[in-house]
């Protein structure tokens, strides 16, 4: 008889692994076997039967639902705040962002950084005690409006410098210029043109995504200078980036899409994990538009929202 044949043995070895947390070294020792053979025994012992691991999951409906959109969308991870959470969402949803960041970040890495109220939360929940002195953040956007300072994403690439002990580098640009003429100059100016491409080359972007134009913070800092008056509102479902999208998440061919400073989308979707943190029924359009295009790697969301996308 094969000893992963032998019921009693099997029964021994889980025993002493499971309930008494002895190490599979110690139980090869003790038994006279190799280690490599003691994983065979516990996964025979769980193949007939013998044990059965329970996962016992209080967030089980946020669980299931992460599982549903990382599969529909072809995400790398889903993290999903559930339907208890329901006070300062955007406060919970930086917290949630703040621990996936300090999972994945590493020394060496260049860090986009776009701007806006829930990115402020995530670089408010960065702890201090944790140091990346060789990471650099990089402003993905420029300036935004006459809209709370704080929010930019110069001073966020700051905060989360300062926060994690690291490098950052400020873009002197506004968000939007008054002309396409007036970008393409602007952005060939030396200071401008340095940060955007380091910018395309970053390791990591860290994004929000706005909702239709009147939920929008950025387009609030614009709705009397003019700017806005020959847009189609029909057409956009949100922003990402400060760029305007459509349903099928594609940037909108109008007049701020010309003028504004920002990362382009197309070369958003090279860079290698785009976190994407946004929840709310106003966004989940522009959320579902952002996953369709591919634009997201992995998105942060609530329960709500993350039905909504289902």
């Amino acid at each position: 008889m094969s000893y992963l044949d032998d019921q009693r043995l099997l029964v021994k070895v889980a025993n002493l692994y499971y309930q008494e947390n002895e190490t599979q070294s110690a139980i090869a020792k003790k038994i006279g076997v190799s280690r490599p053979l003691i994983s065979k025994f516990l996964a025979k012992a769980r193949e007939k039967g013998i044990v059965e691991i329970i996962i016992h999951d209080d967030l089980h409906t946020a669980s299931a639902i992460e599982n549903k959109l990382e599969k529909k969308y072809s995400l790398r991870e889903v993290i999903c705040l559930p339907d208890t959470v329901t006070h300062n969402v955007k406060k919970q949803l930086g917290a949630a962002a703040s621990n996936y960041l300090l999972r994945v970040l590493k020394d060496g890495q260049i860090v986009g950084i776009s701007s806006g109220t829930t990115i402020y939360e995530v670089a408010n929940a960065m702890p201090s005690n944790q140091k990346f002195p060789d990471i650099c953040f990089v402003p993905l956007v420029g300036g935004m409006g006459n809209e709370r300072l704080d929010i930019h994403a110069n001073i966020l690439v700051a905060n989360f410098a300062e926060a994690l002990g690291s490098n950052y580098q400020l873009l002197h640009a506004p968000v939007i210029v008054d002309s396409k003429e007036a970008k393409n100059i602007i952005s060939k100016q030396t200071s401008i043109k340095k940060i955007m491409d380091l910018a395309s080359r970053v390791d990591i972007a860290i994004v929000g995504i706005g909702g239709t134009p009147e939920h929008s913070t950025m387009v609030k800092s614009y709705y009397d200078s003019g700017i806005l008056d020959d847009l189609n509102y029909d057409d956009i479902v949100g922003d990402i980036c400060y760029n305007f999208i459509n349903d099928e998440g594609k940037p909108i061919n109008n007049s701020w899409n010309e003028k504004v400073i920002s990362l382009d989308l197309n070369k958003l979707k090279n860079i290698p994990l785009v976190v994407g943190i946004a929840a709310g029924r106003e966004k989940a359009k522009a959320i579902k538009a952002s996953l369709t295009n591919s634009l997201i790697d992995v998105l942060i969301t609530d329960e709500e929202t993350a039905k909504l996308l289902l």
